[in-house]
């Protein structure tokens, strides 16, 4: 009891984030439905102690809302990566639109932008089409990020559930079955089908300028080799530095990481380019992280228009 009173008092009022208060926020970015005691006992501190660290973090504005992340292939939609140049958010999401419904918008430091658009088809034919039709912002990369073991069947059950999720992912499962009209049985089995599906994230979203004391960063790194056994081994050398569990699509791997100092960061960024079948690296230092949902309630309507009740989606 002596320690857990301790705990709270270390915490209240203290301002600052420490590596503690980055290892919880890990933990809600990687599954924000992770108990507070749970998180608690991995870390080794009371349920308490973590509450009183998320509660701070959300009043300094580090944690901005719990969210759920839906990869588009898994309501049968396509999604293209743009690196562009310029930071204005309207014009960025003005240009990206003709192509395609926007996904991710991440304003980086030095001048870059990182965004993602949902297509419904034709990737390659798109990829010519954004070429051609965005001309006001220069485009320095474009590439497809679709990953192939995305599991996609979903019932319709499923996606009334995912609809709930968006408004708050954290309900607990007696508030979906109200909301829902469905059994609590019903909802942790599905629950449990939709923590398992590599496409779909409980997570949150976060302000990176509100982490004084460290950096987040991502590491794109293009591979040229066993995917798998890259993986492993960016696993083995760097986890320690994990901010987030890496991302892969196709010859593709993100490290989502942190540090506390410009230094540090770039050493990580160059050991990476060490690792085998490593071909190179971009390093983005993300100054605002901005999703949009209006795909993901689209694909919902028109997917509870289906006769089936499973849901297998394809994207060409």
């Amino acid at each position: 009891m002596i320690l857990v009173i301790n705990e709270l008092q270390n915490n209240i009022g203290d301002n600052i984030m420490d590596n503690l208060d980055m290892k919880i926020l890990s933990k809600l970015l990687n599954n924000c439905r992770e108990s507070d005691r749970q998180i608690g006992k991995e870390l080794g501190i009371s349920g308490g102690a973590v509450r009183v660290r998320i509660k701070k973090m959300e009043e300094k504005g580090v944690i901005e809302k719990f969210f759920i992340k839906v990869e588009p292939p898994i309501l049968g939609n396509g999604i293209l990566y743009f690196v562009v140049s310029g930071e204005n958010i309207q014009e960025i999401l003005e240009q990206v639109s003709l192509v395609g419904e926007p996904f991710l918008v991440v304003p980086c430091v030095g001048g870059i932008t990182v965004c993602s658009i949902v297509i419904k088809e034709d990737l390659e034919q798109k990829i010519e089409l954004a070429k051609k039709l965005m001309k006001d912002i220069r485009v320095l990369s474009i590439f497809e990020a679709e990953n192939p073991g995305f599991n996609s069947n979903l019932t319709k059950t499923d996606l009334e559930i995912l609809g709930e999720l968006i408004k708050d992912p954290r309900q607990k499962s007696e508030q979906l079955a109200k909301k829902t009209d469905l059994s609590t049985k019903t909802i942790t089995r599905c629950l449990e089908k939709l923590h398992d599906n590599d496409g779909i994230q409980f997570t949150l979203i976060y302000d990176p300028t509100k982490i004084e004391e460290f950096i987040p960063h991502a590491v794109l790194t293009w591979i040229n080799g066993d995917l798998k056994e890259t993986l492993e081994n960016l696993n083995n050398n760097f986890s320690e530095s994990y901010l987030q569990i890496p991302f892969i699509a196709k010859n593709q791997i993100v490290l989502f990481m942190y540090s506390n100092s410009i230094f540090k960061m770039d050493e990580l960024t160059q050991k990476v380019r060490t690792i085998k079948n490593v071909k190179s690296t971009d390093l983005f230092i993300p100054k605002k992280i901005l999703f949009y949902t209006n795909w993901i309630q689209r694909a919902i309507k028109e997917s509870k228009k289906s006769p089936k009740l499973h849901l297998t989606y394809q994207t060409n």
